[in-house]
């Protein structure tokens, strides 16, 4: 089975998201990642990347505790980094990174350089799509985003912050 087939036999083409449906955004993300040239797990996570529910978006499509039906649709390196992207506790990780805190288990952890990387791309990915989707959202949160993705240019790739730079018009 195809991720895509999983997402849409699990309801993704019903649930509402900015920009039309929760499965229009996964294939927006899946998408920009490859158009970025992000590695091909970066691209699959990011097409799978809500399955667990977020910290932004509660709705779950899978269990977090039975990981194995994800990893063996995208893989195990992309599902690690699907279980870190929604379990994720935004407030306690994002102005730590590499700390990390997951909101599941409240365990606490430095990540390497490549599992930053990788969480920090599709973190402003994510919500770059979010933003141009969303007026609202863009009022409500762009300057807090163009501050946020300042901050992570060090840890991102550099497509990836050039890419944020362009849509959010930042200069820094």
């Amino acid at each position: 089975m195809t991720p895509e087939t999983w997402l849409r036999e699990h309801g993704a083409e019903t649930i509402d998201h900015p920009g039309g449906t929760l499965y229009a955004h996964l294939l927006r993300i899946r998408d920009r990642l490859k158009a970025l040239g992000l590695a091909e797990h970066v691209q699959l996570a990011g097409l799978v990347h809500a399955v667990y529910g977020t910290d932004g978006f509660p709705l779950a499509l899978a269990d977090h505790t039975n990981r194995d039906e994800i990893r063996d649709l995208v893989g195990a390196e992309a599902e690690d980094l699907v279980y870190r992207y929604g379990a994720c506790d935004r407030n306690a990780t994002w102005p730590h990174l590499p700390g990390y805190t997951d909101r599941f288990t409240q365990n606490t952890e430095q990540l390497d350089a490549a599992s930053t990387r990788d969480l920090v791309d599709l973190s402003i990915v994510n919500e770059l799509d979010v933003y141009e989707q969303s007026a609202e959202i863009a009022e409500k949160y762009g300057d807090y985003f163009r501050e946020q993705f300042a901050k992570w240019a060090p840890l991102a790739s550099p497509a990836v912050i050039a890419e944020a730079d362009q849509v959010l018009q930042n200069t820094t």
